[in-house]
């Protein structure tokens, strides 16, 4: 099947352009990625192919001699502008703000228990390995989107495997991406409510409209989400981003600080609600794990394990595996990054994984220094058993709801941009098409959070096959069906650790599939696949 005029005619930079407007700029292209084939046209224009062999094909048109017509601007010297066709100019600092934001996910919160679970050295080594094979991941997605000159997770697809592949990666991110704003705005649902009435000392069973989850869900999407996720650039939200991972920086603080004003043992507080707290018994203390109950001497509670094998460990590594899902959001924010080369969109990736590998190691490392094997495994729920009023923890609380809110439009983006690809390919941009995806997707995901209170488990199974297609088997089948084979043979070492990540990802999958399968019909573990 032939390509669309539209789907293949696109500039090296993903953008169309004025003439005038360039004149004197050096066009940013990826001929270091890709000496072999390219295309000279009048005007300094250089175009990719993916073969000498169907130079012709897909590049000239059936007068020689004359240019693509993409390149030549319409009548009053300028193009028809479409949706994907945003001139970069966010700079590198916002650019990392995006990028961290879309990889900093509520997941945090768990990754204590996945500590308690791993112990220090294997969860360091796990999330050392999950962050380079993220990066190693990135990597392919630029190195492809070079060769070919596309910043679109979908159009990679279709040039990789036509329209089938066009449809896998767009129908992968849409799902990937409306669990993972179901996650955000059901934590929104469920712990606003309580931090509410933890403020204004209400009463647990008030009928009060302010403590009803399902309004507060659809006001924050309606007065914070939506004017946010109706910016037409994702650049715009670089700000926004920023506010979001200093709020949860500050958790990080409070994290650390309480780890030095929480003893061990702990005291719980009293479940008749008054004053006086309940001491732990001093020789045996109880850890918590969803498959039973275990006894341990006072000794072993508040020691830490630098290794640890039990049966949620296998729940835990999913977990990490999918810490660091930004891969959808990779290339809309290359498209917009001021100057870009896929050197500077590297670093900025690099950077933003370093800055969430640390604030995730610690996290997990404080929190279980605090709690050790009590921990819970959401970290806040922990902190809550000892004063659910106190109000450090309070206003932690709120701030990670704030980081979590500011999340969901960042990650909106993508499924908007995936959507048009596929249903509006040869559309221009239009803000009408732009706010009603906008509207139809936050009113779709408030109802499934609103009356679908278990749709998590679901979701679940969809980002236990989607993440691991985005992370690993996508980019890695794009890498070798893209790169000719002139430039990289398949028996080539790049090549051949891009099939071996490929059988990576599909190992993940599997596993995580089959962790959630044991988790329905048995009723243990946790739901993976998350972010």
């Amino acid at each position: 099947m032939e390509p669309s005029q539209s789907e293949m005619n696109i500039l090296s930079n993903g953008k169309s352009h004025d003439l005038g407007d360039d004149v004197g700029v050096p066009l940013k292209t990826m001929l270091d990625e890709d000496q072999n084939g390219t295309q000279t046209v009048s005007g300094g224009w250089k175009c990719h192919q993916l073969t000498p062999a169907n130079l012709a094909s897909r590049y000239e048109e059936p007068d020689d001699g004359l240019e693509n017509e993409e390149f030549l601007p319409n009548e009053g010297g300028k193009k028809p502008i479409r949706f994907t066709d945003f001139e970069g100019k966010t700079s590198f600092g916002m650019s990392v703000f995006n990028l961290g934001n879309a990889i900093m996910g509520s997941g945090i919160l768990g990754l204590a228990y996945a500590m308690a679970n791993t112990g220090i050295l294997l969860f360091w080594f796990l999330l050392t390995a999950v962050a380079a094979l993220s990066s190693y991941s990135i990597h392919l997605l630029l190195k492809s989107s070079g060769i070919v000159g596309i910043r679109a997770y979908e159009q990679l697809g279709y040039r990789a495997f036509g329209n089938l592949g066009k449809i896998a990666a767009g129908t992968a991110i849409t799902l990937q991406n409306i669990g993972a704003m179901s996650s955000y705005l059901y934590i929104v649902k469920s712990e606003l409510p309580l931090v509410i009435q933890a403020f204004l000392k209400v009463e647990p069973n008030s009928d009060l409209w302010y403590l009803n989850g399902n309004y507060l869900v659809i006001m924050v999407s309606a007065s914070i989400i939506l004017p946010l996720a109706l910016m037409k650039q994702l650049g715009y939200l670089g700000y926004t981003s920023g506010f979001s991972l200093s709020c949860m920086v500050f958790f990080l603080t409070a994290v650390i600080f309480k780890k030095f004003q929480i003893p061990c043992p702990f005291e719980e507080f009293s479940v008749n609600g008054t004053a006086s707290h309940l001491s732990l018994n001093d020789s045996v203390h109880i850890h918590e794990y969803n498959n039973g109950v275990v006894h341990e001497d006072d000794d072993s509670h508040c020691t830490p394990r630098m290794f640890t094998i039990n049966p949620q460990t296998a729940y835990t590594i999913p977990i990490l595996a999918f810490a660091f899902v930004c891969h959808p959001e990779v290339l809309p924010i290359y498209t917009e990054l001021r100057n870009p080369s896929k050197k500077k969109m590297q670093k900025v990736s690099n950077i933003s994984i370093l800055i969430m590998y640390t604030m995730y190691f610690l996290a997990a490392l404080f929190g279980y220094l605090t709690f050790y094997g009590n921990v819970e495994t959401e970290l806040l729920h922990t902190y809550s058993r000892i004063d659910p009023y106190d109000t450090l923890i309070l206003c932690v609380r709120v701030a990670v709801l704030t980081a979590v809110t500011l999340t969901v439009p960042i990650v909106l983006f993508p499924v908007r941009r995936a959507i048009q690809q596929m249903i509006f390919p040869t559309k221009s941009f239009s803000w009408l098409r732009h706010i009603a995806i906008a509207l139809i997707l936050l009113t779709f995901i408030n109802m499934l959070v609103i009356f679908a209170p278990n749709i998590l488990g679901i979701f679940g199974i969809i980002g236990a096959t989607s993440a691991p297609c985005l992370i690993f088997i996508f980019p890695a089948v794009f890498y070798i069906r893209i790169v000719p084979k002139e430039d990289e043979p398949m028996n080539s070492l790049p090549k051949i650790m891009a099939a071996c990540f490929a059988a990576l990802g599909f190992s993940f999958m599997v596993m995580s599939l089959s962790f959630i399968i044991i988790d329905w019909t048995t009723g243990e573990g946790l739901a993976v696949g998350g972010h």
